[in-house]
């Protein structure tokens, strides 16, 4: 053993230091004991094992080379569990080939007049092998029909209409346009590959270092090179000189004068093309196109009947002027965009397009904003006509009807998708167009208004809005088409809004009318109200008028709507909509109501009858859930609740009751107003402030109009009543004023990038983000004069081509370097100036009587005292001051501050010379002028401080500005202020010691320091350029003014038509780098696998990409997997903990890592995105409901382990199937069967029961 261990030691020795794979020797196992023996490596035995039986190393060592190739390569003799199926050789199969598409085709000549056959020419096919995989044409077959409704995400979209779709005749005509070089244009690297190949040849180092030598051995001298020249022949001599003489011939033709020319015609000739030469060149600016047209509706359609003769559709009512103007554009097969209020009949035009596309045999497309207003929609049109259809994210219902409603995410999701349904397209209805301004969906809107093809015709109906002309225009010039806009203020059913102030029997008619039905204030009922409530007030809460923000007691509310209630329903103004902006208010205000009745026995049976024919189709546990048994006992007395966290059948249920006429109550939040038509007689707001998610505000115009609007039923009320409850004080008239008659809110754009838009956009080589980002609403005003910047850059470039440079041999070395340093100074010295103006050191000492230098177009240089300061903020300040200047002959005018040696041209860049910092100097004695200045004129603010009379000064001044006064001599304070200014400059011609910035100001902005660093650089090297010594130094520097004008100019026009000026450019850079890190492109923005599957996920889609490429749902179950992801889908902030299971407490923790991992990368890459925000859109507060409703809990007892209500619990379930959907078609695309199985047992557990009960309006 010791030899063993010394063998050990000597061989240590000699061990290399860092690779172990060259260790020169091994430890052998000896036996079943642990024993080990060193065993020195040789060229004998190099592979010995590392173990041996216990009877010693075997005679023959198998290679493991040869055992790993049979393994491998003998499939048959892999272990039992595995079966090999071994291959039948088929020579038939060998035979079949696809047949290549037929390249060409005969087709007919005719004569034109008679149709008399001639022959036939063979005529090449055009889009040869065209799919729905390689082309974007509508002229590409379609595709499987399992793929015709909602596409695929292989699919290209078709091409977007409004842009210039890519032809091989134009590609062809640009590449034969295009010079390339075969020498140095081509390219050695492939796409996605990190290096490529070089065929240069390589050059021998030594070779290139040995000199030229003759035959002989001795090195060529430069003067044998020269000599050999003297015996060449070079062929070409003679013709070159003969082309010089005939140049020279032709010159002199051209020279000789004719002799009808006189010398004063040549002169005049010259004097005009000069002329010509100086006269600027003024770019006549074309007639901008016209998108949108307003139509006028005010004289009515007399012969809407024999244009018309046969209507797609008839209504049993006499059509309004708007809807039979639209009418007449949707026969010209025109698109319209339709502003007017709620219930004036906007669906009229959507019905006659729907009729319409039927009668044509096309298909018609009607988006809303919600899922709800979907399946009401599919309600009301399958009563009209037969052929409707549904798609939502978890319903298709008669996909192959004329007629298609849907959200306008499932069609943005179509038209990326390459769905067939957009071939047979003729019109798409954008319900509820307003609902762009909305920031988290309204980009949803613009998507889908750019990528529509251009045979789609629109229909936008919205309710008024201040902007439908700009709005259309912008759609009108995306799409190029005409957009007829046509808008009506008028209201079919007028509106009278009133404040009521009633809280008992006693004041239970206390209503002050505020705004007629003809939208006048009324200011004596606003002071009625006020009246009112100080009567009433106690004595601890007396206040007079609406100074106060108190909103009453809450135990007071059950008497001011048991008043009100009572109120109208003696005055028949039932049914009411009371809108109250909390949910947890619309529960408690019904519930505190349990003495109100409002419904007659007939009534309650109806209800009851309803109410149980509804719920039969639920299971019983179901039926005895509390909010439905609540919802049933409120029902039955006239009374409902509709928000958010109702269960969506009773919402249903309500809605239908309500539009019966038997709800007579309904406290409703701000959705119902998203509704469809269900007017009431009248409308009461509960407060008129709301919380927006931010903080509590007052209510904006729109949204005020778009809820009252629901006051009033056509054919049934002659006016609409609308009250403000004033639990409290009496809101402030300026802000009843501004909510009531106010301008609705204009329609903006939402437009944001997103990870799905660029990646589908992405994979279409053709179709580029930056061009989606160019038609986007958000760049519709820097875009819409493209066309005009275009033609100006024509001629720009032409101007640019005619100007000479200067010539001069002193100022061509460094004058343009001379003028951009200039620029650059001037520019520095504005900025800063800006900045210390607003010093807090700077406006201190800025006070009355300082001295200041004066440099702007009327004075250069000049001094000033200064007078007066403005007390308006430091950005905005002015100075009033007394400067000094030259002395005009005319006693009536003042000359400017300029010198002769420094005189101020039109140039916005003045040249910095020597003589550029000495104070300017008046010839003779001088005068002055009061002038009102900003910081920007200031060109220094110097040591000295002058002791004046300000007030003196500036009273004497405007007196003398008065005609009768013009002629008087100047005051004794001018006088002094002027002659101290005009010896203050005699006795310094130099210039003044102005404040230090950061000396005298004490500025310690590191930044500002750098940057006055660098302006006192910049002004050291002036001295350098020789220009400045030119005589006609000045002329020249204006003429090179010219140039950089128009270079400036030149390049802002480029700028602004090139995809840099964009907004939203730099953030598409930087999710670029995002997509690139995390590899769902390459460096050629070629989408990868990854980014495929990104684009089958609709929400969410870059962490639920990595959860299942980093494998972290394919181990759970898929309870689990159900429970953790619903995550994505909850958005509820405030909720109860949810108890989770250690499985369930790890799951949500590697999310919180991915997500903290992918807003670290968007951080790191420049994105303005907190991390902490990022990781708190994935909230868990219904895992543990999720969890055990995918286990089969029944809801009664789900509902009792959070706080969230029932209609959030569902709304997150049914949300939460779609995910499901999502992830199972990215397994599909990796190739992962077990995620796939356990993502289809995850939707089957969920989709049980309550949560997704069919809805009524499909029934």
């Amino acid at each position: 053993m010791a030899a063993q261990l010394k063998l050990l030691e000597e061989t240590k020795q000699d061990l290399p230091p860092r690779d172990p794979a060259h260790l020169s020797f091994s430890l052998l196992e000896i036996g079943t004991a642990g024993n080990v023996a060193v065993v020195p490596e040789s060229e004998e035995s190099p592979n010995l094992r590392l173990s041996t039986v216990p009877n010693g190393l075997p005679p023959v060592l198998p290679d493991v080379k040869e055992e790993l190739e049979k393994y491998l390569t003998c499939p048959a003799s892999l272990l039992v569990s595995q079966k090999f199926w071994p291959r039948q050789p088929c020579v038939e199969n060998l035979y079949h080939m696809d047949s290549c598409p037929v390249q060409s085709t005969l087709q007919v000549k005719r004569k034109p007049t008679t149709g008399e056959l001639l022959g036939y020419e063979e005529v090449d096919v055009v889009d040869t092998g065209i799919s729905a995989k390689n082309s974007t044409s509508l002229a590409r077959p379609p595709g499987p029909l399992s793929e015709a409704v909602r596409g695929s995400s292989t699919n290209f979209p078709f091409w977007p209409g409004g842009m210039d779709e890519p032809s091989l005749d134009v590609i062809t005509k640009s590449l034969e346009s295009a010079t390339v070089d075969l020498e140095h244009d081509l390219e050695t690297v492939p796409p996605g590959f990190e290096c490529g190949m070089s065929f240069e040849e390589e050059k021998d180092e030594k070779e290139e270092a040995v000199p030229i030598e003759t035959k002989t051995g001795t090195v060529l001298t430069l003067n044998d090179i020269v000599g050999d020249f003297d015996d060449l022949d070079l062929m070409g001599d003679d013709e070159e000189e003969n082309d010089e003489q005939r140049r020279e011939d032709d010159m002199d033709e051209s020279a000789q004068i004719p002799r009808s020319e006189s010398l004063e015609d040549m002169l005049i000739k010259n004097e005009e093309e000069k002329a010509a030469e100086d006269t600027p060149v003024k770019v006549a600016r074309p007639v901008e196109e016209q998108w949108a047209v307003n139509v006028d509706i005010s004289t009515p359609v007399s012969d809407f009947y024999k244009r018309i003769p046969d209507p797609a559709y008839r209504w049993p009512f006499e059509l309004d002027v708007f809807q039979k103007q639209a009418i007449l554009r949707l026969e010209n097969h025109e698109s319209v965009f339709v502003a007017a209020h709620t219930s004036a009949g906007k669906t009229v035009v959507a019905e006659y397009a729907i009729a319409l596309a039927a009668k044509h045999m096309t298909r018609t497309v009607y988006t809303s904003p919600i899922k709800a207003l979907s399946n009401q929609k599919f309600r009301d049109f399958k009563t009209t006509f037969s052929d409707v259809g549904l798609l939502t994210g978890d319903v298709q219902i008669h996909q192959e009807a004329s007629c298609l409603i849907m959200t306008t995410e499932i069609l943005r999701s179509m038209l990326y998708n390459g769905s067939d349904v957009i071939r047979d397209l003729e019109w798409v209805i954008f319900d509820e167009v307003h609902y762009i301004n909305d920031s988290e969906r309204g980009v949803v809107w613009e998507e889908v208004l750019i990528m529509l093809p251009d045979h789609v015709n629109l229909i936008l109906l919205s309710a008024t809005v201040p902007n439908t002309l700009e709005f259309a225009e912008w759609i009108g010039r995306t799409k190029r088409k005409k957009i007829y806009v046509i808008s009506t203020l008028k209201r079919p059913v007028p509106l009278e809004h009133y404040l009521y102030t009633g809280n008992s029997n006693k004041t239970s008619n206390e209503k002050f009318l505020i705004v007629d039905s003809t939208r006048n204030f009324m200011t004596k009922g606003y002071y009625k109200a006020v009246d009112a409530k100080k009567e009433r007030a106690s004595k601890h809460s007396t206040s007079y008028g609406a100074k106060g923000v108190r909103q009453g007691n809450p135990q007071q509310d059950k008497n001011v709507w048991l008043s009100i209630v009572g109120m109208l329903k003696k005055s028949d103004g039932l049914p009411v909509v009371a809108f109250t902006f909390s949910k947890k208010k619309c529960d408690s205000n019904a519930s505190q109501l349990t003495t109100l009745d409002l419904t007659t026995s007939i009534e309650k049976s109806e209800i009851h009858v309803f109410f149980q024919k509804c719920v039969q189709r639920l299971k019983d546990n179901d039926r005895k859930l509390p909010q439905v048994l609540h919802m049933k006992e409120l029902l039955k007395r006239g009374v409902g609740v509709h928000h958010s966290g109702i269960l969506p059948i009773l919402k249903e249920v309500i809605e239908m009751l309500f539009q019966r006429g038997l709800v007579k109550l309904l406290f409703a939040t701000e959705t119902f107003a998203m509704g469809v038509n269900m007017p009431a007689r009248t409308v009461v707001f509960d407060s008129i402030r709301k919380h927006d998610g931010m903080a509590f505000r007052d209510l904006l115009p729109g949204e005020y109009i778009q809820m009252a609007g629901r006051a009033g039923r056509r054919g049934l009320d002659t006016t609409g009543t609308v009250f403000i409850l004033c639990k409290g004080d009496v809101p402030e008239m300026a802000d009843l004023h501004k909510m009531m008659l106010g301008k609705p809110t204009k329609l903006e754009s939402q437009f944001r990038l997103t990870y799905s838009m660029i990646l589908n956009l992405l994979r279409v080589e053709a179709l580029r983000v930056e061009d989606m980002m160019k038609r986007s609403f958000s760049e519709f005003h820097t875009q819409k004069d493209r066309k005009v910047r275009q033609r100006s850059l024509e001629e720009m470039s032409k101007k640019l081509k005619t100007m000479k440079d200067v010539d001069c041999t002193k100022c061509k070395a460094d004058l343009e370097e001379y003028y951009l340093r200039c620029k650059e100074i001037q520019d520095l010295r504005t900025s800063l100036q800006k900045i210390v103006i607003t010093h807090p050191q700077a406006v201190k000492a800025l006070s009355q009587g300082r001295i200041v230098i004066i440099n702007n177009s009327k004075h250069k240089s000049a001094l000033a005292v200064v007078l007066s300061v403005s007390s308006s903020s430091s950005a905005e300040r002015t100075f009033k001051v007394l400067v000094l200047t030259e002395k005009s002959p005319d006693s009536n005018s003042v000359q400017n501050s300029v010198s002769k040696d420094n005189t101020v041209t039109d140039c916005d860049v003045l040249p910095i010379t020597a003589n550029s910092t000495k104070l300017f100097q008046p010839e003779g004695a001088g005068d002055h002028t009061v002038e009102e200045i900003t910081g920007d004129d200031m060109g220094g603010i110097t040591t000295r401080v002058l002791k004046v009379a300000a007030d003196n000064i500036i009273a004497d001044y405007k007196k003398r500005q008065q005609l009768r006064f013009r002629n008087d001599p100047p005051g004794q304070s001018c006088s002094v202020a002027t002659q101290e200014l005009l010896r203050i400059t005699h006795a310094n011609p130099d210039g003044l010691e102005t404040l230090d910035p950061i000396a005298d100001l004490h500025i310690r902005d590191i930044d500002l320091v750098e940057r006055f660093k660098q302006k006192q650089f910049l002004e050291k090297t002036i001295e350098n350029f020789t220009c400045v010594n030119c005589p006609h130094f000045q002329k020249h520097f204006q003429e090179m003014h010219e140039i950089m004008k128009v270079k400036g100019e030149f390049q802002r026009l480029k700028y602004l038509l090139s995809d840099q000026s964009l907004q939203l450019l730099p953030e598409y850079q930087l999710r670029i780098s995002v997509l690139r890190e995390l590899r769902y492109i390459d460096g050629t923005n070629t989408v990868q696998l990854k980014g495929r599957v990104a684009c089958e996920i609709s929400n969410h889609e870059l962490i639920i990409t990595e959860l299942v490429f980093e494998n972290v749902l394919t181990s759970l179950d898929p309870t689990e997997i159900a429970a953790l992801l619903s995550c994505m889908v909850f958005q509820e902030k405030r909720c109860s903990e949810p108890k989770l299971t250690e499985t369930l407490e790890q799951g949500k923790q590697r999310i919180i890592d991915v997500a903290t991992r992918i807003g670290q990368l968007q951080v790191h890459s420049g994105l303005k995105i907190p991390v902490g925000d990022y990781v708190e859109q994935f909230r868990f507060g219904l895992t543990e409901v999720v969890y055990e409703w995918a286990r089969k809990m029944p809801f009664s007892e789900i509902t009792d382990l959070t706080d969230v209500s029932e209609g959030i619990i569902v709304r997150t379930i049914q949300r939460l199937d779609e995910v499901c959907r999502d992830v199972r078609n990215a397994a599909r695309i990796i190739g992962d069967p077990v995620l796939y199985k356990k993502m289809e047992d995850a939707s089957s557990a969920i989709k049980r029961d309550i949560v997704f009960a069919a809805s009524l309006y499909t029934q």
